[in-house]
């Protein structure tokens, strides 16, 4: 028997294991950024497809990863995430070595279950050690928010010196499949199962409908009016086709029990408006840092390397922001700690309304933003843990990401039909954009900031677990399941 500063050593090295391993998982989030024109170059294609390396891989996530979290409940989340990680790597290969586009597409749709990691590492770190979950998901968020930033400046420099696309995308490939034999050694099999069997009508039902909604929404201004409209619809139908199934089967895929009456409805509803005022204002604030004032009137006429800069040192304050958020949430409690970020998140879209000042100036309100997204990705996660069965902690992660990744996606497209609606004709075609545009957004962002911040408070508190089965489950979960 092994004595409790035993377990509790076993559990933070797993702890420790995981957080590198999502350093990881950011750095190949971050990769590619940089390197979409040598991809376009390198295979020929305009820069209107390039937006399929995105699309593709964001429009796999919201397939794949509420499968994967409700496989990780049942069959167990190590299981499941060395799965994903193999499925990663194997994938990284094909971006690698992919001979034509239509394959390279391929490969970055695979790489989809990259996205399920997180879920699974939530799942993990909670049934190992619940009192310390809170402060291992914080650090888990600030690795992937820091993994993103490195690979974001790195990939660009490998690049340069190595001066070749393929080894360059070959190293996240290399790093995925060295994780292997990490997570058999450092991270112990989560104890708790979820009883019944995979739903795999539902997921199809889900995935399909997520997908149809999000790429329709997505592609409002790059496809036909009915074609947006035909997709949207049939996203909604196979959305309806799924609530329908879940009310008649025993082990659905998502109990809406656990939305409607179990707690999560609200946390999800916030993590759908974070997720829209974050994803959505990441490419308005890169194009206005490198606008030219003396062309447009406004702007700071950055660099490529200033801008880059700019959008690391926001990184690096959500990555702040997330460290202290376990600190954060034990002081003022997890939804006053949500609602503090997105106050922070909104007072700084103001001022870079109201005052954007010097590139100095503005880098502040960008730290501010950035503080109050990593407060926010910090502690979320945790209050969905909280308020998730304890079989059911894979898939309530997996719905809070989806939720978070598709508000983002839509809100972006959303965004740019704005900004080309406000955009100033030209003779020479597109039209150009306007600074009101760029308001109008921020003024948006700051709305759903606020929004968020006032539903979090209306979260209640998660229902203690009996001394007893805490007690019990706490003491298991720290024994390997083999």
């Amino acid at each position: 028997m092994r004595t409790t500063a035993q377990k509790s050593t076993t559990a933070a090295g797993a702890v420790g294991f995981l957080v590198v391993m999502e350093l990881g998982s950011g750095i190949l989030q971050g990769w590619l950024n940089p390197l979409f024109s040598s991809i376009g170059e390198h295979y020929g294609v305009s820069a209107a497809s390039l937006n399929w390396i995105s699309a593709s891989y964001l429009l796999s996530t919201v397939l794949v990863v509420p499968l994967l979290s409700k496989l990780g409940d049942i069959h167990g989340h190590k299981r499941i995430l060395m799965i994903a990680t193999a499925i990663v790597a194997a994938a990284s290969v094909l971006v690698a070595f992919a001979p034509n586009y239509e394959l390279f597409l391929l490969g970055r749709a695979i790489q989809a279950p990259l996205a399920v990691f997180l879920p699974l590492e939530f799942a993990i770190v909670h049934q190992r050690d619940s009192a310390r979950s809170g402060r291992s998901i914080g650090r888990l968020v600030a690795a992937l928010t820091l993994g993103a930033t490195i690979g974001g400046l790195l990939s660009g420099i490998v690049l340069d010196v190595v001066d070749s696309l393929s080894i360059t995308l070959l190293l996240p490939a290399i790093f995925m499949a060295l994780c292997l034999p990490g997570i058999a050694i450092f991270v112990k099999e989560s104890p708790l199962r979820s009883k019944g069997r995979v739903d795999y009508l539902g997921a199809l039902l889900l995935g399909g409908g997520l997908a149809a909604l999000l790429g329709g929404a997505s592609n409002l201004s790059a496809w036909p009016p009915m074609g947006t409209a035909i997709a949207m619809l049939a996203g909604v139908a196979l959305l309806v086709a799924w609530v329908m199934s879940a009310r008649r089967i025993e082990h659905p895929l998502v109990n809406l029990n656990m939305l409607l009456r179990g707690g999560l409805g609200l946390p999800i509803i916030v993590a759908f408006l974070y997720g829209a005022q974050m994803f959505g204002a990441q490419a308005p604030i890169s194009v206005y840092l490198r606008s030219d004032p003396a062309t447009v009137g406004f702007g700071f006429g950055a660099a490529a390397s200033a801008a880059g800069t700019m959008l690391s040192i926001m990184a690096l304050a959500a990555f702040l922001g997330a460290s202290l958020s376990d600190r954060v949430a034990r002081a003022l409690g997890g939804p006053r700690s949500v609602a503090l970020g997105g106050v922070l998140s909104a007072v700084a879209y103001v001022f870079m309304i109201l005052a954007p000042g010097s590139l100095v100036t503005f880098a502040v309100w960008l730290v501010i933003v950035g503080v109050g997204a990593g407060l926010v990705s910090g502690t979320l996660p945790m209050l969905v843990v909280q308020r998730a069965a304890a079989d059911s902690v894979g898939i309530a992660s997996g719905l809070y990401n989806t939720a978070r990744t598709a508000a983002g996606g839509v809100a972006g497209a959303l965004f740019a039909l704005l900004m080309a609606a406000l955009a100033t004709p030209t003779t020479a075609g597109p039209g150009a954009a306007t600074e009101l545009s760029f308001h109008a957004v921020w003024w948006i962002c700051a709305g759903l900031s606020i929004l968020f911040a006032v539903v979090v408070l209306f979260i209640r508190p998660a229902k203690p677990t009996p001394p007893s089965v805490a007690a019990s489950a706490d003491a298991d979960a720290l024994e390997p399941v083999n």
